[in-house]
């Protein structure tokens, strides 16, 4: 059975009921629901597992070419899931989460969806992974454009979604660099670099862990402001000194750990002057780890991998490592720690074989050329996928490692993720193709210790410390009402109970009633709630925004608040007496910028601006509109461009056509997009300000594979020179 996109969004034909049957009898084995494993560490409890194979049919089961991937896969209840490109090389290719057979690799559904307002090019989709939630009824997947979904695990359908660039100001950029989700008890959480709104317009890698069933927003982290890079190291669930922790690098260059029900910091050790994308490994509260960056005592240096002790809150030191060796540059592959060895793989494909206690270099086993997966272990084996397709089952020796087998993919079959095991067998994905390989009885063993965190403590302490409002993140209509939440935890951050005498109060509009329903504000507004119990607080935000028309001339002197990454890369301007926005080019990592004004779900609409660029040693900037996933681009090229997935012009959707204009004019932009019939016509027209507007549309493209909803935004690309901002307004058709 498939799940079918259909003009853009996605149509389920429904399960028989023989197949649900079948899937729910299923005897559940040794899953593996996420990319790490079911102990987050690359460890299986397997036994029984298979030594060699060969891509030409020794121990292989099955090879799929149509879920060729760079995504890791996962394994729950009898099934994989994976993200794959989605009719790639054609006018309709977008992104695909799909659910397998484990044991045959049928397709079971597809979900499907577009990549839209991302700078990464389709060889990166499935950069993240899927992860399930252990109670077996959710999937979840964070897509290349940042389009964060939760699937029923059975049929596919969407449970819930979060558009994260559009609400959260989460960045798509040209690497790619998407994270990993993680499920935490009732909770999911995700990360990214994101620039927001009010406090959170200055960008920063954040984490938002959200209700796995309903996807509310439940709190919000932010780690050290303007990172260096985006990354994907993936938050790993630990137990450190009797509390629940998510270890996780950052883009800020350290590694944190954050109490998982209320997103407090537990203790940080800045590691690097540059982002981590190495998932710690942690086993009895020793956190093994690396990077291929600067190193934050010595930026001449690049690279190390290193150890300390978890079981400690506050700043951890150089001084406070277990052991630390510089110069070795792991910045992808995570470590595998199997008996009383840790392994790590350098950018370079050669795996270094430490000793864990000691931090001792064993020795140096050469893989290959590059490595973008981890390794994983299991019966005694450890499994190796080095880039350019060779796979290596080794077993530790008193030297290191002995080779027992080697298979070699076909030219340029490329390897990005990393082997899995799941009742018996092992799936590899490759660029080229899925791969199952075991023995054709192949069966779950007894599960055995995995590593994986033991089960939820009881509640001792019943002192509440800190408190959480929720939601904590709102967008809301004039006049909606909305139950809030305090919740009291104590100091290791367990849930203790409601906070009953919880005072809450508004900043910004609207009003909050004695049993906590809080009615939002008239007009537009950002709202900042703030709940107070004794010396305790905490705060949930809101930005109230009303159905179409909008108009906005700034008359307040400031970007609106209620905009998703305007502020910090806008400022306000005098314009000819007036008050206007301009697009600064002072921030070098942010002259090139999207902005999203409110719904996510509108659809139908005009969006019109004035603009005016200026002009730096003969380059022009780029500046535009949004509407509906789609961005109309006056570019300084003398160009006027329709696009939405923005690395993919050549194939998947845009026209362009030239187009002249000039600095210091003033030019109004209009553009209008119209969904009939499964498709969507976007159209535009750019004149001289206070000239009669053209009665002809300009520009005109039709998408056959369309985004049928998107908030209307801005565009800008200040990189060459700034350009100036007025009279923004968003009116339905």
């Amino acid at each position: 059975m498939k799940h079918f996109r259909s003009s853009g969004s996605r149509c389920l034909k429904p399960l028989a009921g023989w197949m649900i049957l079948s899937l729910m009898s299923f005897v559940q084995g040794a899953d593996w629901p996420h990319w790490r494993g079911p102990g987050m560490n690359g460890v299986s409890p397997e036994k029984n597992l298979p030594e060699k194979w060969s891509p030409k049919g020794e121990n292989l089961l099955w090879r799929k070419a149509e879920y060729a991937t760079r995504s890791t896969p996962v394994v729950s209840n009898g099934k994989v899931y994976v993200v794959c490109r989605a009719f790639p090389e054609t006018t309709k290719e977008g992104e695909k989460t799909v659910c397998l057979d484990a044991v045959t690799g049928d397709l079971i559904w597809e979900s499907v969806h577009n990549i839209f307002l991302s700078d990464a090019p389709a060889e990166r989709v499935g950069w993240s992974s899927v992860v399930c939630d252990p109670e077996g009824k959710y999937v979840y997947v964070l897509g290349l454009g940042c389009h964060f979904q939760c699937l029923d695990a059975v049929t596919g359908a969407i449970v819930w979604e979060h558009s994260m660039s559009e609400e959260f100001g989460m960045l798509s950029t040209y690497g790619g660099r998407t994270n990993f989700p993680v499920v935490f008890e009732d909770l999911v959480v995700i990360s990214g670099v994101m620039t927001g709104w009010g406090e959170t317009a200055v960008p920063a890698h954040r984490f938002i862990a959200f209700d796995k069933k309903t996807g509310q927003a439940v709190w919000l982290k932010s780690t050290r402001v303007r990172p260096e890079d985006t990354t994907y190291s993936t938050p790993v669930v630990a137990t450190l000194n009797g509390q629940e922790a998510l270890v996780v690098g950052a883009g800020d260059g350290a590694i944190y750990a954050i109490q998982p029900r209320t997103g407090k910091t537990i203790w940080k050790y800045q590691a690097s002057t540059r982002g981590i994308n190495v998932t710690p490994l942690v086993e009895n509260g020793i956190v093994y780890c690396g990077h291929g960056e600067q190193n934050q005592t010595d930026t001449t240096i690049l690279g190390a991998v290193f150890a300390f002790n978890g079981n400690t809150e506050g700043e951890i030191s150089e001084g406070d490592l277990l052991w630390k060796i510089p110069k070795k540059t792991v910045g992808r592959s995570s470590p595998l720690k199997y008996g009383d060895r840790v392994y790590f793989v350098e950018d370079g494909a050669a795996m270094l074989i430490i000793d864990a206690a000691t931090g001792t270099l064993v020795t140096t086993q050469k893989l290959g050329r590059v490595m973008f997966g981890s390794l994983v272990a299991g019966d005694g084996k450890i499994y190796a996928a080095e880039n350019t397709g060779r796979f290596y089952v080794f077993k530790p020796s008193e030297k290191g490692v002995e080779t027992v087998s080697q298979a070699r993919l076909g030219q340029g079959e490329e390897v990005f993720g990393s082997p899995v095991i799941s009742n018996g067998r092992i799936y590899l994905p490759t660029i080229e193709a899925l791969y199952c390989i075991g023995s054709k009885d192949a069966a779950a063993t007894p599960p055995g210790d995995s590593g994986a965190v033991a089960a939820k403590k009881e509640v001792t302490d019943r002192k509440v410390t800190q408190i959480l409002l929720t939601p904590t993140e709102l967008l809301l209509k004039p006049g909606e009402k909305v139950a809030l939440k305090v919740s009291g935890y104590n100091a290791i951050g367990q849930y203790v109970g409601p906070v009953k005498d919880a005072v809450v109060t508004v900043q910004g509009g609207g009003s909050v009633s004695k049993d906590l329903q809080y009615t939002a504000a008239d007009g537009v507004a950002g709202v900042v709630l703030t709940a107070k119990s004794g010396e305790m607080t905490a705060t949930g935000r809101a930005r109230v925004v009303p159905m179409l028309p909008w108009k906005f001339e700034f008359s307040e002197e400031k970007v609106p608040p209620v905009w998703i990454g305007a502020d910090y890369r806008h400022k306000p301007a005098p314009l000819e007496g007036q008050k206007g926005l301009v697009k600064v080019s002072t921030i070098p990592k942010g002259t090139r910028s999207q902005a999203w004004l409110g719904w996510t779900d509108l659809h139908d609409y005009t969006v019109q601006a004035d603009f005016m660029a200026t002009e730096k040693k003969g380059r022009l900037p780029d500046m535009g509109l949004i509407n509906q996933r789609y961005t109309l681009d006056l570019q300084g090229s003398q160009r006027l461009q329709i696009r939405s997935w923005t690395a993919r012009l050549d194939l998947r959707f845009a026209k362009t056509i030239d187009f002249q204009w000039k600095q210091g004019v003033w030019y109004t932009m209009k553009f209008r997009s119209e969904t009939s019939d499964g498709k969507v016509t976007l159209q535009g027209k750019v004149w001289p300000r206070g000239e009669a507007e053209p009665k002809e549309w300009q520009i005109e493209a039709t998408d056959e594979t369309p985004n049928l909803n998107g908030s209307p935004g801005l565009f800008g690309n200040a990189s060459d020179a700034e350009f100036y901002l007025d009279n923004v307004q968003v009116t339905a058709n």
